[in-house]
């Protein structure tokens, strides 16, 4: 890979000091800190093994076919960065904590994660800004950054407009070349907005030429909902050489995905047409959007039954995780603890036996039986012109049904007590100003 060489000297970390500001001793090589070494890179544990963290030498890595990028199968998703307001993962709400921001990247970095996934349209519009300058103060060549054509309004699906987002990621995030771009949320609108962000103004024909002159290491797209424009990129294969492409795919998604949202595709469906063409599957969407990590207290003890020592949402990273064409599983870690977790869970990865498949595919029709809205945070309806937190409201939502706090009528014996609950947690959770109550069904 090429190193980006127009960086200011004072902005990059000394290594000596850079391991010993995360409590790290220097015998770990480079290639360990930095997960993007050479394939027979080791390392010597010296972490002295605290709580909660994890030898950096253990991480499960995956090769590209195409590029031979050895990427790790943890991957950090920048959609939900913290924030200053006690790292609360609240959208554009409050500005970004970039000293946290550096140091989760820092911390990721040195327990081998590479790869970092943002867009033009994350946290406001500041995810790629925070990104470029967390991971700009370290070798350009340790980490594989991925970022999006997110040009979801029609006033940018000009080709002016479309280009001039692009060459502004290449700004905001400090580099000279991208390793793996994509097509965002392809699907939604159907055929109609493929051909008008992409094809009829010849962005992705300049999106291939930037790939040629090597701007762009690797090309792909991110799929959302109709699955014409799924199969219609994947027939063009040939012509188009998809590098990767990015589907949702967790244990309930995998056979029951119109059952928690009508226009999803089963995982199962998506994963093996890539496998039929050979083109490695990112993985988001592994915890539903949050979901496979708060599930009714009947399913938690049903995982912990299985595996005590395993947190819940470990069972939905290595159900994600398992499958061999899987490059990397996208997680938005706004917490350490979360990090944490993510890498005991992958360094290194234990796949799942067919007996783990059977089980969270019953544990996946147990869930079922609890009515959710299909929300998986996105934001993507936000703003609401009212200023209503539609995100915040549908989460609150899922919480007390899974906590069973949503009584079916005033008949219900527990109404009383469910119905406080419900209300107190719902004033806890979503400013008064922001409510339901204020919706004016403009849709």
């Amino acid at each position: 890979m090429k190193k980006n060489m127009n960086k200011d000297d004072n902005k990059n970390i000394d290594r000596r000091h850079f391991l010993k500001m995360l409590g790290i001793g220097t015998a770990v090589t480079t290639a360990a800190m930095y997960g993007c070494g050479k394939k027979d890179g080791t390392v010597v544990d010296s972490l002295g093994h605290h709580d909660g963290e994890t030898s950096a030498d253990k991480m499960t890595y995956r090769e590209n076919p195409t590029t031979g990028d050895r990427v790790s199968i943890l991957g950090y998703g920048c959609m939900r960065l913290p924030t200053v307001d006690s790292e609360k993962v609240k959208e554009g709400e409050n500005d970004i904590d970039q000293e946290m921001v550096n140091k989760l990247t820092d911390y990721a970095l040195a327990h081998g994660v590479n790869y970092f996934d943002t867009s033009p349209v994350y946290c406001k519009g500041l995810s790629e800004h925070a990104m470029g300058i967390a991971l700009s103060r370290h070798p350009r060549d340790s980490y594989f950054i991925a970022t999006k054509l997110s040009n979801f309004s029609p006033n940018q699906w000009g080709r002016e407009e479309s280009i001039a987002m692009y060459h502004n990621s290449l700004k905001e995030l400090q580099v000279d070349y991208i390793d793996y771009m994509l097509l965002h949320g392809v699907g939604m609108g159907g055929m109609k907005a493929l051909n008008g962000r992409y094809m009829d103004n010849g962005v992705l024909d300049f999106l291939l030429k930037e790939r040629e002159a090597g701007r762009i290491r690797n090309l792909g797209f991110s799929y959302h909902g109709d699955v014409e424009v799924f199969d219609y990129l994947l027939s063009k294969h040939d012509e188009y050489k998809w590098d990767f492409v990015q589907i949702q795919l967790n244990y309930v998604d995998w056979l029951h995905a119109k059952e928690t949202n009508p226009r999803n595709t089963n995982a199962e469906y998506l994963y093996g047409e890539l496998v039929k063409r050979g083109i490695p599957a990112v993985i988001m969407e592994p915890l539903l959007g949050g979901r496979l990590s708060n599930v009714p207290d009947h399913i938690v003890a049903r995982l912990k039954q299985n595996r005590p020592e395993d947190s819940v949402a470990s069972w939905a990273f290595r159900f994600a995780g398992s499958p061999e064409n899987v490059l990397t599983v996208l997680s938005g870690m706004t917490y350490m603890e979360h990090l944490q977790d993510n890498l005991h869970t992958y360094s290194p990865l234990v796949p799942l036996s067919q007996d783990d498949k059977d089980f969270l595919e019953e544990t996946a029709r147990l869930m079922l039986a609890y009515p959710t809205v299909p929300c998986n945070d996105c934001k993507y309806c936000m703003p609401c012109p009212y200023g209503i937190d539609i995100p915040s409201i549908l989460i609150h939502y899922n919480k007390c049904v899974n906590q069973g706090n949503v009584p079916e009528s005033s008949q219900d014996a527990n109404y009383r007590k469910a119905r406080r609950a419900f209300l107190v947690g719902y004033d806890r959770s979503v400013p008064r100003l922001r409510q339901a109550d204020h919706c004016i069904g403009c849709g």
